[in-house]
């Protein structure tokens, strides 16, 4: 049993480039933290502060070891489309560095990390780049009837109406016909 007076072991120490070493797994997980989806608005507030806290370790780990700490800025968990973004990529990173590798995805890594690279820009805040937060836009609210109209549209549009008809179909046919052909 270790004193917890003493000094923290080497292996104690918790390697701040790998962020899960920066919390303890949930009780009985076997393999890391159980990859979940993440839907804040369905969360009770005390769960989306967990939730949130959680994120927020993963993303300064995630500034410091990817270099991106002049691409996302402090303030990101002000900005709500950044939150989706990064819980994304964060889900994204749980499954593919704490899961189980499935058969076929011998670059998942490789994968997790072009499509870091290619929501970057979606990361970025121009108005919040030199260190002082802009708040988002407000949102314009929507014209007076926008609602009937929308409900208009699925009724008498051609889009939402017009019977199914798959693009391919003769060329689905064609292989289902050489599927199903008799020996």
């Amino acid at each position: 049993m270790t004193d917890p007076e003493s000094p923290p072991q080497e292996a104690d120490v918790p390697d701040p480039l790998n962020p899960a070493d920066l919390w303890a797994p949930p009780p009985g997980a076997a393999h890391g933290p159980e990859p979940q989806r993440w839907v804040w608005s369905a969360m009770e507030p005390a769960e989306r502060r967990t939730r949130l806290r959680e994120l927020a370790v993963w993303v300064d780990w995630l500034r410091t070891a990817f270099e991106l700490h002049n691409k996302i800025t402090h303030c990101w968990y002000r900005h709500s489309a950044v939150v989706e973004h990064l819980t994304a990529l964060y889900a994204g990173w749980t499954r593919t560095y704490a899961g189980e590798q499935a058969p076929g995805r011998e670059l998942a890594e490789a994968d997790w990390i072009n499509t870091l690279h290619a929501f970057v820009p979606r990361l970025q805040l121009a108005a919040c780049a030199t260190g002082t937060h802009q708040d988002p836009p407000p949102l314009i609210p929507a014209p007076a009837g926008s609602a009937e109209a929308f409900e208009d549209h699925l009724a008498h549009s051609g889009t939402a109406n017009a019977p199914a008809v798959h693009p391919a179909a003769a060329e689905l046919s064609r292989h289902e016909a050489e599927l199903n052909a008799p020996l």
